[in-house]
């Protein structure tokens, strides 16, 4: 599943963007991208951008305001006692996913990285950034890795990014999701509670 607005109730980048004191600015950046107006990458490097000089530090204060959704530990735990595998996608960053990711216990995590200089963010990502095409990748690898056909596989996400993980998928649910990403998708959640998917596994 995607992270941000998916497995937590917050923008990570929207979050960081409160810190650097351009919350509206990048939030609005978001908002398009999301809506599928925007190209991906391109937005999140104009977003990243106005984080330079942060320090590292923003990533402890950013985690401390994140809050999972609703039902998102108890469909991880429930999925997990039935032997099924669960990992997260995110255009988010690894700084702060990584710590969602063993709070949630989860299998596998993949986000992207930012670039960090004598304790200060440089406004830069680090390696390729997390796309549409790489959560798509990611779903196929991990599905592989499992042993587990695409039949076999559900993806969750809200935003335009997590179109064709969604399409890929044996089952793709938006989750409270903008209108493009609703429409790709196989099913819908429009309530903020993430044991509903197991309404469509049962």
């Amino acid at each position: 599943m995607d992270v941000d607005s998916t497995l937590i109730d917050e923008e990570v980048i929207d979050e960081l963007g409160d810190a650097a004191g351009c919350g509206d600015e990048i939030a609005e950046v978001t908002e398009r991208a999301m809506r599928g107006e925007l190209e991906f990458c391109e937005a999140l490097r104009a977003r990243v951008a106005l984080l330079k000089g942060l320090p590292a530090s923003v990533f402890d204060t950013v985690h401390d305001r994140l809050h999972f959704t609703n039902g998102a530990l108890a469909l991880i735990d429930e999925l997990h006692r039935h032997g099924w595998k669960v990992g997260v996608v995110s255009g988010g960053f690894h700084e702060v996913v990584d710590r969602l990711a063993a709070e949630a216990k989860l299998d596998f995590w993949l986000a992207n990285r930012l670039e960090v200089e004598d304790g200060r963010l440089t406004g830069r990502v680090v390696g390729d950034i997390v796309c549409k095409t790489v959560k798509l990748h990611a779903l196929q690898a991990w599905a592989k890795r499992c042993g587990v056909p695409s039949s076999q596989t559900v993806a969750v996400g809200d935003g335009a990014n997590d179109i064709p993980m969604i399409q890929a998928a044996g089952l793709g649910i938006a989750f409270c999701a903008k209108p493009k990403t609703q429409l790709a998708a196989h099913e819908s959640i429009n309530e903020r509670d993430l044991t509903k998917v197991l309404d469509f596994l049962r």
